[in-house]
């Protein structure tokens, strides 16, 4: 890979490191909290009046605060956004510090040691106190001046522990381009926590920490490596890449493997770049070192007005949480003075979508000063955002407005909102200023909405419909119903719409969408009408913070162009490997499959399959497959059968999973059906699902893993089995020999990743009857055997202990009287103790 010298990425934060960060910051959110609720408490912020022993300024911050705790959502909300700036200003100070960019009013660089010799000099208590100051100057759009929770004087000894967490923290913490993003996570992690254990219906305030996940340094390289990356190549042929590029794929005759982004604007000046989730501004950060460099060597800048350009004409980006707009906007500014040195930067870009409106709506038309056409705008603006904490970046100005946007424009509305910020701070002019801000905000996030965008990359957030908040649901059921299954579906809809025509997107999906039945519809219209670029699947294991199979993803490039019919795209399957950096590597150097999208429609429900099918008739032509019985309660109506001496009546043998595929297995569980009649078929928590298949014969297959099957009987089975039953019992010897195979779980494989997959899954796979008739004939030339097992935890051994794979256990059950639902009359039942003690000499 060639490039043009210039800077190598920043590094990623080490684990290790990762590691301790996250313990310091955990343990930080905890002293933050309770230092903050002292600190409100002490000046009655939560009473309805103050102490009388409040001085004057005092008193004036205990107003503004309780107008800010108005705005914000209460109380609990105030505490949270007063720890979060108290622990925040100190901790981007040691950035800054670490960084060489903590900057004296003079424009010289000070350290933490610095500071604390010039503490008494410019009135600060110390040294801590004196570098928050400076980088609250330096960063005044983070770090409000007039912030109220920032006067808020949080006790010494909790300032001092929340200063030690931050001192002991080492320097190579400071200098990874990924430790903010890590930081605003860990962050939350108690009270993401929290969330999930109450099961609660997530919206609101709750949103953030629930669905906000770190992007791995590797995931964001790749997309944009082969966004960003590509239109490079396809702009300047035969040139050198301004900078190292090692994910950026390329097909055999070196042109790039996503396509040449035709739809995109020639010179990197005209492009926009939106991360409309951009969290702790991962993706804007790894933007606007590439683009950068781009207009460095397209249009002679240096790196500092290369830097300021960048900011100002190319990144945007916003985010639901307001404290993650601001580590975003952080984030960016660190990237841009490590990159051309400190100086003021333009405005940047950033805005929250997520700002909550709970001021009235004649309050917010009252600070456009009678001015009809700003009345109208500042209404619309109200109405639009009444959802806002909700929705973020879910909502589009372009939806149900006159003319498309408001009746005033954004430009329009953005003077009138800093004159209201001007106002002076009497206790109703304090809530004016309140409600000021928050529409300013709001009219800066309806501005970038509104926009569009030649690229949109970010991390989508997941969030499955039983688990949203009824207006989210709602919401997404009327704007996003072919989407409506995941929150993540639906804003895969919401960046292509953001997308100018021929723009494009790069994301970090759930995989799950890309073939489960219920987003047939959504697959089928963006075949149609998207041109697919590159798709990934990385699978299992892809966040290093992440274990097991909980988060199975997919990075997906896509075009708002209508595909060719002889289009093809570049694909990649990474989702062996179960450690990050084993994918990362198979990103960088595994084989391209390049895959017709035409065909992709011909799968079964539109599926995406990143393999060739096999071809011929699917296994649907000849069996239905039914998903088991979900009790909704085990413990009340479900057992194994060997807890009772005989199994009782109303209690019915009941199939389940396997581990490894055999003959005849998963069968060690009953549950109390009642015919059908019982407490179970009324429970509110039960989902009574394949009763048709009863009584037949057909293949048990597991729904996990590498899907073990085994014979069906007919009994009842659970939800994490499916049956597949023949239309034709003729064809039972066939079907199972194809399913008990390595060839069934791979074909089924290749259209479902799923950690569980569907049952509808199980039939539309390829199957050659013939073939598998001739396979079962020699497998089975005298039919299928009868039921069968020596395994006495099945219900099917016959208990006598010759003819056990267990027989010492086996014998020492049948001396104490227990009893198989299918033993024989085998004449042992005479030696079996009937008082119930058996004496077992302890040798072997």
């Amino acid at each position: 890979m060639t490039y043009a010298g210039g800077l190598l990425p920043m590094p990623a934060l080490d684990t290790s490191l990762r590691s301790l960060l996250q313990k310091t910051v955990v343990q930080a959110r905890d002293e933050a909290d309770k230092a903050a609720r002292q600190a409100l408490q002490r000046l009655a912020v939560h009473e309805r009046d103050p102490f009388p022993t409040l001085s004057p300024d005092e008193g004036a911050l205990r107003t503004r605060l309780r107008a800010r705790g108005r705005q914000i959502g209460g109380f609990e909300a105030l505490v949270a956004e007063c720890a979060y700036g108290h622990w925040h200003r100190m901790l981007f100070a040691r950035f800054l510090a670490e960084n060489h960019l903590l900057m004296h009013p003079t424009g010289v660089p000070v350290t933490l040691e610095e500071c604390t010799e010039l503490a008494p000099d410019e009135g600060a208590p110390d040294g801590w106190t004196l570098a928050a100051r400076y980088a609250s100057t330096m960063l005044p759009r983070v770090f409000r001046s007039d912030d109220p929770v920032l006067e808020a004087a949080l006790a010494p000894e909790s300032k001092q522990a929340l200063e030690g967490l931050v001192s002991d923290l080492p320097p190579p913490v400071f200098a990874a381009d990924d430790s903010l993003g890590w930081v605003y996570q860990f962050w939350q992690q108690k009270r993401k926590d929290e969330i999930n254990r109450s099961e609660e219906k997530i919206g609101g305030e709750n949103i953030g920490p629930v669905t906000q996940l770190f992007t791995e340094h590797y995931m964001v390289q790749f997309l944009l490596h082969n966004t960003l990356g590509a239109w490079w190549v396809a702009r300047h042929p035969g040139e050198p890449l301004p900078l190292a590029m090692e994910y950026l794929r390329r097909l055999d005759d070196d042109s790039p493997a996503a396509g040449r982004f035709p739809g995109w604007p020639d010179t990197a000046a005209e492009l926009r770049i939106m991360d409309p989730c951009c969290g702790s501004g991962h993706f804007l950060v790894a933007a606007f070192e590439i683009v950068q460099r781009f207009r460095m060597v397209e249009e002679k800048l240096s790196e500092r007005d290369a830097g300021d350009a960048v900011l100002r004409d190319n990144l945007f980006g916003l985010e639901i949480d307001p404290r993650c707009t601001q580590i975003a906007a952080f984030a960016l500014a660190l990237a841009a003075w490590k990159r051309g040195g400190y100086r003021e930067l333009p405005p940047l870009n950033v805005a929250c979508s997520g700002l909550p409106v709970r001021a009235k709506r004649d309050e917010w038309e009252a600070l456009a000063n009678g001015d009809q056409r700003l009345v109208a705008g500042m209404g619309r603006l109200h109405d639009l955002f009444q959802q806002a904490a909700d929705l973020g970046s879910l909502i589009d100005p372009r939806q149900g407005a006159e003319g498309g946007l408001f009746a005033a424009q954004f430009a329009e509305l953005q003077p009138l909102l800093e004159q209201a910020l001007k106002r002076e701070k009497t206790q109703r002019d304090e809530n004016l200023h309140s409600l000021g801000v928050a529409a300013q905000g709001a009219a800066k996030a309806a501005e970038l909405l509104a926009g569009e965008y030649h690229l949109v990359a970010t991390n989508v957030p997941y969030l499955k419909r039983g688990k949203q908040a009824q207006a989210l649901r709602d919401f997404i059921a009327e704007h996003h119903p072919l989407a409506k299954a995941d929150l993540a579906t639906a804003f895969v809809e919401r960046c292509l719409g953001l997308c100018a025509p021929g723009g494009s997107v790069a994301l970090v999906t759930p995989q799950n969408w890309l073939f489960l039945g219920t987003y047939k519809r959504l697959r089928n219209r963006m075949l149609q009408d998207l041109m697919w670029d590159l798709v990934a699947r990385v699978g299992p294991g892809a966040f290093e913070t992440i274990s097991g199979e909980v988060v199975n993803v997919a990075l997906l490039i896509l075009s708002q162009s209508r595909p060719t019919a002889d289009h093809r795209f570049a694909a990649l399957d990474v989702s062996e490997p179960r450690a990050p950096a084993e994918k990362a590597k198979l990103l960088r150097e595994s084989d391209l499959l390049p895959l017709s999208q035409a065909d992709q429609l011909e799968n079964p429900d539109a599926r995406i399959v990143l393999a060739r099918l096999g071809s011929g008739e699917r296994l649907s032509r000849y069996a239905f497959s039914y998903m088991g019985l979900q009790s909704g309660d085990y413990p009340r109506f479900g057992r194994c059968f060997w807890e009772f001496s005989r199994v009782p009546h109303g209690w019915e043998f009941q199939q389940s999973t396997l581990s490894d595929t055999a003959r005849h297995a998963g069968r060690e569980h009953v549950v109390k059906w009642d015919d059908g009649k019982g407490p179970l078929s009324k429970s509110a928590s039960a989902r009574v699902q394949g009763i048709l298949a009863l009584g037949k014969r057909g293949v048990a297959v597991s729904a996990m893993g590498d899907l073990a099957a085994t014979l069906y009987t007919g009994e009842l089975f659970d939800n994490n089995t499916a049956v597949i039953v023949p239309f034709d019992e003729t064809h039972l010897a066939a079907i199972w020999a194809f399913c008990s195979s390595p060839e069934f779980a791979e074909e089924v494989r290749k259209i479902d990743q799923s950690l569980k997959v569907t049952n509808a899954a199980l039939v539309k796979v390829p199957f050659d009857l013939e073939h598998w008739q001739k396979v079962a004939e020699q497998l089975y030339p005298n039919g299928l055997p009868e039921p069968y097992s020596e395994d006495p935890t099945q219900w099917l051994f016959k208990g006598h202990p010759a003819r056990s794979t267990e027989p010492l256990q086996v014998a020492v059950a049948r001396l104490l009287g227990y009893h198989w639902p299918e033993q024989q009359d085998d004449g042992l039942d005479e030696f079996a103790d009937k008082d119930g003690l058996v004496c077992l000499p302890s040798v072997s």
